[in-house]
Parts: structure tokens; sequence; C-alpha cells
């Protein structure tokens, strides 16, 4: 086994590690603070004035540990660039949110077009710049490939937005986004190293960026990572998946990220036909868990358990 991949995650971890009590008393002064709805769980208001934006120490992490690498392995270009590039849109949501206040952060059109060209300047780069095929490996095939043909561009768009807002949704409790994305990475890490991929370096310095951050972020947290992780993380997640041809796996070890999504689809769909009726007592689908009695600790433990869980079936369906 070649242990210089734990490098990148001892670096990133420690460097995580490192400026978490650097960058949090500065955000906490900054006024970056969360705002709880009153509609909400009732727990969560004395979460009210917590720092957000702690997505910055994932980044720089990161970012920092990648640079080491960009040369030996160019092939983490392009997760790095879409992991960075959502994250500034999310930067950019949560100062309009929290220093602004502006109250919804970036307009949904304004946000929805970043988002394009993000994911458009990955799809171009895949294809044209880095060669990888968009055909996909499908799970419990025996190594069967799936082709789209021209379908595959507006799956990819589908897939990584899709990917992106369910990370975004999952993050709603102290430390359910960082527990489940790092086992996520962790699984990318060991496809990366067994495919010999040449990604390894980012989905481990992500993997270690996770673990150091979540000593801030476990409950009760003295940080939350805000849009600038979830969507950073979201981006991580699909860019890694596609670099090793795996968008279907995403169903597999992000189901997590997926049920969150479609129980605010379910709910607001309902709710609309219905005429107030709810089928979830709230959603996103963790905080329907917490109002039918779950600890917020227990929510997160059964989510990761379940994840760690998908990983190794995932692993068997390669």
């Amino acid at each position: 086994m070649d242990y210089k991949i734990f490098i990148p995650v001892l670096v990133s971890f420690a460097l995580s590690a490192i400026m978490g009590p650097v960058i949090i008393p500065v955000l906490r002064n900054l006024k970056m603070g969360q705002t709880e709805r009153e509609e909400g769980v009732k727990e969560h208001l004395k979460k009210a004035g917590t720092p957000t934006m702690g997505g910055v120490i994932i980044l720089l992490s990161i970012l920092i540990t990648s640079l080491f690498y960009i040369r030996s392995n160019p092939q983490i270009i392009p997760v790095l660039f879409v992991t960075i590039g959502f994250g500034l849109i999310g930067f950019l949501d949560d100062y309009l949110k929290v220093v602004m206040k502006r109250s919804d952060g970036l307009f949904p059109k304004q946000k929805m077009a970043l988002q394009i060209i993000v994911t458009a300047i990955f799809a171009y780069y895949l294809v044209k710049v880095a060669g990888i095929s968009l055909k996909m490996l499908v799970p419990f095939s025996g190594g069967r490939y799936l082709d789209l043909g021209w379908l595959a561009i507006p799956v990819l768009f589908f897939a990584v937005i899709g990917t992106v807002n369910g990370v975004n949704f999952t993050d709603g409790l102290d430390g359910l986004a960082s527990s489940v994305t790092v086992l996520v990475a962790t699984f990318f890490t060991v496809v990366a190293i067994g495919t010999k991929s040449g990604i390894e370096p980012v989905t481990g310095a992500v993997v270690g960026a996770l673990l150091g951050f979540l000593l801030f972020n476990v409950y009760p947290a003295s940080v939350f990572m805000g849009d600038t992780g979830s969507l950073a993380l979201g981006g991580f997640v699909a860019s890694a998946a596609y670099m090793l041809q795996m968008p279907l796996f995403i169903i597999i070890v992000g189901l997590i990220y997926l049920v969150e999504v479609l129980s605010v689809i379910i709910q607001v769909t309902y709710f609309k036909k219905t005429g107030g009726k709810r089928i979830f007592k709230m959603a996103p689908i963790h905080h329907h868990f917490e109002l039918c009695g779950w600890s917020e600790t227990r929510v997160v433990a059964v989510f990761s358990i379940i994840t760690a869980l998908l990983c190794m079936v995932a692993l068997m369906a390669m």
C-alpha cells in the first residue's frame, strides 16, 4: 500500500485544525452569526449567533494542500476548480445574507446562473481538455459502462447542480453534512487509489479538511460551514464522481443528499396541492426526525451509519 496518500489527509487536517481557532473568532467579530427560523425546531433557536461561513476553513485547507500536488497530479485541477467555484458562489450568498443583511442572499436566478457557468466550464474541461469520457460505470454490472451519447451533457448539468443542492439541504444539523461527506470523500479516495486516477490528493485533502472542521462543527457546534462549505462539498462530490466516471454511484453513496432534496420537493408540492397540508412535520427530513423526538446527535449518527454502509455497498457494486 502507498502510504503517501496519508500525507494530503494529514496536511489538510492540520491546516483545518490550526485555522479553526484563528478564523472562528474573526467570523464572530465580524458578526457573521447564524439566524434561526422562529417556526423551526425550537431547540435550534439557541444556535442563533453561532458564526457561519466556516466553510472558508474547509476551502482554504483543501486549496493549500492541493497546490502541493498540482504539478505531479494535474488530474486534480477540474475537481479543485468545481470545489472552489461552488464554494465562492456559497461565500457570496453567505456574505450577502449575513454581512449585508439581505435575507435571501443571492437571488435564485443569480445563484442558478452562477452554478450553470461553473458546471459548463467543468463540462468543457472534462471533454475537451482532460479527455475524460462521459460514459458511466453501471453499479453491479461487472464493469459495464452506460453511454448516453448527446444526453450525457444535460445529465451532467442535472447531476452536478442536483448534488450541490442536495449537500446544501443536508447542512442543517451540527456536523451532519461534514460527517456524511467525509465518508463519501473517503470512498472516492479509496476508488481513486485503486483505479490510479490521480485525483487522490484532492479527495484526501477533503477528508482531512472535514475531519479538522468536525473538531469545531460537532454538537454543540462552535461554527457552521454555511453555503460556503455545503456548495463547495456538493461540487467536490459531483466532480470527483465524474472524474472517476462514476456519477451513477452518487445515488448510492450520496443517498442521504437525495433523500434530503426529495423530502423538500415532496413537502412543497404536497403543501401547494392540498392547500397547506404537510407529509413531513418539517423539511428537509432531518428536521422531521428531530420533531419526532430524535436528538440532533442521533440523527447525525444514524445518517452517518447509513452512509458508511452505503459506501461499502458501492465498493461491492464496482
